[in-house]
């Protein structure tokens, strides 16, 4: 079995996406520093996680989570479950980091939709 899964920085709230054959070991590795990529991080919070029986699935899994599209299913995906367990401020914080590591930009058209006339909203 193989795993993607994301952690939460509790050091800066950042996002970290990998995949791996054995979860609990790596994450034991994540917060022992141990891991180069989030060494100076940690500790972090175990906040999503997907199983594959296929370890070729579960790469390109963390390919697409670490994309745009990705991104944006991870926010919504946990928005929903954060929002029934009554976790407010941590949803806030989700959001704020999604927008720092690229999240989408809302736009606004005007009438004569000209590419002068498109504004970003800023995030609240």
């Amino acid at each position: 079995m193989y795993y993607t899964y994301v952690l939460q920085s509790i050091k800066d709230e950042r996002w970290y996406t990998g995949c791996t054959d054995d979860l609990r070991k790596r994450f034991k590795e994540h917060n022992q520093e141990k891991v180069n990529s989030t060494k100076g991080r940690g500790p972090f919070h175990l906040i999503y996680y997907e199983a594959c029986l296929d370890k070729h699935d579960a790469f390109t899994r963390e390919k697409y989570l670490k994309t745009g599209m990705g991104k944006r299913y991870l926010k919504n995906r946990l928005k929903r479950f954060l929002s029934l367990t009554g976790q407010d401020q941590q949803l806030r914080s989700l959001e704020k980091q999604f927008l720092k590591e690229g999240g989408f930009t809302e736009r606004l058209y005007s009438a004569r939709k000209t590419r002068r006339d498109i504004r970003p909203i800023r995030p609240l």
